[in-house]
């Protein structure tokens, strides 16, 4: 009887230690779906952009495999504490208000905001007194909407769930200007659906609230794998991969100073 107890203790620590192995084997990367030109599902279902090249680089020198996991941009956080996913790759600024929930990787990218009118705006300035009484789109629980809230409190600020649906309401004239990340807009006014608008200025970054760039967010306490992301991150970075994926999407450094 002891034989077997003690068999059976060692055939279940060889099938936990199975287990443990093959998770650490692949990573479930958590992405939003809906932020061209960094993360976006295509018609057929399949996810493109920056993040989810730069999510499979680094997952190929982790020496892992990417899982990816579709998330509603406002539950993204719930659903990485509630271990849906075991990161977030999707353009997340690096800010101390998340800091509070989760924990972050060194950035991947840093890029401006910056501010899109209709062409025949009568708009020429992107400063809040300049748009002052005018109504800006804007997506909700992001860098971006907290910014609007905070430096154009004179103006109508309206918030939507995705970047798409605030993009479409520009194009039919429902508000007068929207506000995101400069490569998300002019991506964006390149298409045809975008072909009503413009680029009307970037904007300086408020460190205290755009943070200093997007990062790749953990649970808390999951230093190791942090750190792993953060080697992986530099060495994409010297081995000319990261330059590779970045010449497919941009004409500049996306990576910043």
């Amino acid at each position: 009887m002891f034989r077997m107890t003690r068999f059976t203790l060692a055939v279940s620590a060889a099938v936990l230690a199975a287990g443990i192995a093959q998770a650490q084997d692949k990573l479930r990367i958590g992405t939003e779906g809906a932020y061209p030109p960094f993360n976006n599902l295509t018609a057929d279902g399949k996810l493109e952009g920056f993040d989810i090249d730069i999510a499979n680089a680094l997952c190929e020198e982790m020496e892992v495999e990417c899982e990816f996991v579709t998330q509603e941009w406002d539950g993204i956080i719930p659903a990485l504490q509630a271990e849906r996913f075991d990161a977030i790759i999707a353009s997340m600024s690096i800010t101390d208000e998340r800091k509070e929930q989760v924990d972050f990787t060194e950035k991947y990218y840093n890029t401006p905001p910056a501010i899109a009118v209709p062409k025949d705006s009568d708009l020429t300035d992107v400063t809040p007194e300049a748009l002052a009484g005018k109504a800006i789109g804007v997506q909700g629980s992001t860098t971006h909407s907290n910014f609007a809230e905070a430096k154009y409190d004179e103006s109508d600020i309206r918030l939507y769930p995705t970047a798409d649906e605030y993009k479409l309401d520009l194009e039919n004239g429902r508000v007068d200007a929207v506000m995101d990340d400069v490569t998300v807009l002019s991506e964006w006014i390149a298409t045809d659906s975008g072909a009503c608008c413009k680029i009307l200025g970037t904007l300086t970054p408020d460190p205290e609230i755009h943070g200093e760039g997007a990062g790749i967010a953990i649970r808390k306490g999951e230093d190791e794998l942090r750190e792993k992301f953060n080697d992986a991150i530099q060495a994409i970075r010297e081995n000319g991969k990261y330059k590779e994926i970045n010449d497919k999407y941009f004409d500049f450094d996306a990576y910043g100073g």
